[in-house]
């Protein structure tokens, strides 16, 4: 049994990939393109949901989106210096916002 500092939640010991996503996109010159966001301190990030019902809720009906894996949308994201991935943000409450 671990003994936790504080009451503090101890950190993942490694990332686990969160599987299949529904990753939020936009028109681009040669197809479609992810769309990033911002944090509240205004770093991009990437965003995938979980399930489309989430990204409806989030971004609407008319929001278009292609299903990749974690590792996919973060290989998308990395040209553009882009390292954080949220998923499932709670874009209602402002978590993160369109760049």
């Amino acid at each position: 049994m671990n003994d936790l500092l504080c009451g503090e939640d101890p950190e993942p010991a490694e990332r686990v990939p969160a599987g299949p996503l529904h990753v939020p996109v936009r028109p681009g010159p040669f197809g479609c393109a992810a769309r990033m966001f911002r944090t509240p301190l205004g770093a991009r990030t990437a965003v995938g949901f979980t399930d489309h019902d989430r990204l409806v809720a989030a971004l609407g009906r008319e929001q278009e989106w292609i299903r990749l894996g974690e590792p996919a949308l973060r290989a998308l994201a990395a040209p553009l210096g882009v390292t954080a991935v949220v998923v499932d943000p709670d874009l209602l409450h402002k978590e993160v916002r369109p760049s």
